[in-house]
């Protein structure tokens, strides 16, 4: 009777032992509800886009709210309107002069706080405009954050004025917002 009390113990110890690496096996697969809940804290709210024409570029504003206890970065962007999207700054050129140029490191949402994206400013840049963007156009965009969750948010396209900054030289600023390649070296006109 000993041999089987001891025997059933030692297998109720090693069906405990056993679920709990089951348990720890199964820890990994929690990590993406984890990612979700970090989109989750991230809204954008009053964008909009500055209509532009076809193949050119413009730029997608509005203010990053981050209703969570974590800072938050948004590292990178994508639209099917779009042949190219990233996320730019301004930033003080080689000659003091104030240009815009694709962020190292993306847009960073303080806990609880806001970050603005603005025409003069840092703004989610799109290039190479399939169709272009009329006044009252939908422009669709999907952010991505530094853990890899995504949110998808819209924009509405309108007319606008302003937004004709000087970029610098970069590898992303291809054309001009006019279908011309820029000559290198020099800086150039978005159509923003």
């Amino acid at each position: 009777m000993k041999k089987m009390t001891l025997a059933a113990a030692v297998l109720a110890l090693s069906a405990l032992g056993l679920s709990g690496c089951a348990a720890d096996a199964a820890a990994p697969e929690a990590s993406p509800s984890a990612a979700a809940e970090q989109a989750q804290s991230l809204t954008f709210t009053g964008t909009w886009a500055k209509a532009a024409e076809p193949g050119g570029m413009t730029g997608m504003f509005g203010t990053l709210k981050n209703s969570g206890a974590e800072d938050l970065t948004v590292v990178a962007a994508s639209s099917p309107a779009a042949a190219t999207v990233e996320l730019h700054e301004t930033a003080m050129g080689a000659d003091g002069s104030m240009t815009m140029q694709e962020i190292d490191g993306g847009f960073t949402v303080p806990a609880g706080g806001d970050f603005l994206l603005e025409p003069g400013a840092s703004h989610v840049m799109l290039m190479g405009l399939e169709n272009g963007l009329l006044a009252g156009d939908q422009l669709t965009v999907t952010l991505e954050l530094s853990d890899g969750s995504t949110l998808d948010v819209e924009a509405t396209a309108k007319d606008f004025a302003g937004a004709n900054e000087s970029y610098g030289e970069t590898e992303s600023a291809e054309h001009d917002g006019h279908g011309t390649e820029p000559t290198h070296g020099t800086e150039h006109t978005a159509d923003q």
